[in-house]
């Protein structure tokens, strides 16, 4: 599976043990899905069955998954679409169970959507462990599902703990005896190691002392901030009085972080993205503005359900050349579907 992507602002973790019985190949995956504006994709994943026939379904989902986080979709649209990929495999039978994480950093909102895997758990330091709320879905394959997603906040620091049944299904156990010992190991994480890479490597020796597994077994610690990052939110109504309004906003929020020199460019881009959505969208219009040590992102929100498109503007034309200003001038961007509109973003390097 390789590295998983650094993240800027995201601690991660991450443990692969294949089994060692049998064919030694299974169907376990993960992957850390870069997804812009602060937030991250957080995929983890277990095909039934082992041998190479599941590790090459293995293959072919975790490229497809990670290629359909990254337009953007929502957890229960990406399940939806994965339940599609595993039903076109030529594979009879095939389940697979899957549980897909977006995390904005900023704000410390988790959106999650599982089909059928096993719990994701919080580690709080000082605080119990506890299992992220999720709604009760069948696993990959089943067919004529609808999935359903919730999202949750979770504190600042807290640890997102993600595994596959290898870790808590073993010969002569029972699961939920398992589950809870994990649970007790993570409870006593904050006296008994100092950071992250140790932890896994406590987790595992605690809960599979015995070399000899059974079952491939994947393990993903994920950690937000300790600390919250600077934002400003405002709602504005979709008038054209807006646009000054955004940018007298903006202008306020950058003087306060002093980032005069990204300043012009900003003001600029809102300027833009406002204006379309003045025009062709549906209030309120929702802006909001984060800044890391590194980077500074503006996310623009309206209730119109059409993504803007990049155009070539005809020379008589008056419009049609914001875009391709936010694509010359913003070190990324993008455009995120929402349940009631979309988001359009850009972020640029202080």
């Amino acid at each position: 599976m390789g590295t998983p992507p650094a993240i800027p602002g995201l601690a991660t973790a991450s443990r692969y043990r294949p089994a060692t019985q049998g064919a030694g190949v299974g169907g376990d995956w993960f992957d850390l899905i870069p997804l812009g504006a602060g937030r991250v994709g957080v995929l983890i994943g277990d095909v039934m069955g082992r041998g190479l026939e599941a590790a090459a379904v293995m293959g072919q989902l975790r490229s497809a998954a990670h290629a359909l986080a990254k337009t953007g979709l929502q957890p229960r649209q990406l399940m939806q679409a994965m339940d599609a990929v595993v039903a076109d495999l030529d594979v009879p039978d095939q389940l697979v169970t899957c549980c897909y994480l977006v995390i904005a950093a900023d704000t410390g909102e988790v959106t999650m959507c599982s089909a059928g895997h096993l719990p994701v758990l919080v580690a709080v330091p000082g605080l119990p462990t506890r299992t992220l709320p999720a709604p009760v879905n069948a696993p990959l394959g089943v067919g004529g599902v609808i999935y359903e997603q919730c999202s949750s906040t979770i504190e600042p620091g807290a640890t997102l703990v993600l595994y596959t049944d290898g870790l808590v299904e073993t010969p002569g156990t029972d699961i939920e005896e398992k589950l809870t010992q994990l649970v007790a190991t993570l409870d006593e994480l904050p006296t008994a190691v100092p950071d992250l890479e140790t932890a896994a490597d406590h987790v595992l020796s605690t809960l599979l002392p015995d070399a000899d597994g059974h079952d491939d077994v994947t393990l993903l610690l994920t950690q937000l901030p300790a600390a919250p990052l600077a934002t400003a939110t405002t709602d504005l109504p979709a008038t054209p009085e807006s646009v000054p309004a955004g940018r007298d906003f903006l202008g306020k929020a950058l003087s306060t972080w002093y980032c005069a020199g990204a300043a012009d460019d900003a003001l600029l881009l809102l300027s833009e993205i406002l204006t379309n959505a003045v025009q062709h969208a549906q209030g309120p219009i929702g802006v909001h503005v984060c800044r890391t040590d590194t980077d500074l992102t503006v996310e623009i929100s309206d209730r119109s359900p059409q993504l803007p498109q990049p155009r070539v503007a005809a020379e008589d034309e008056e419009s049609g050349r914001g875009l391709l200003l936010v694509r010359a001038l913003a070190d990324d961007w993008g455009v995120r579907p929402m349940d009631h509109g979309k988001t359009t973003w850009f972020s640029l390097k202080l």
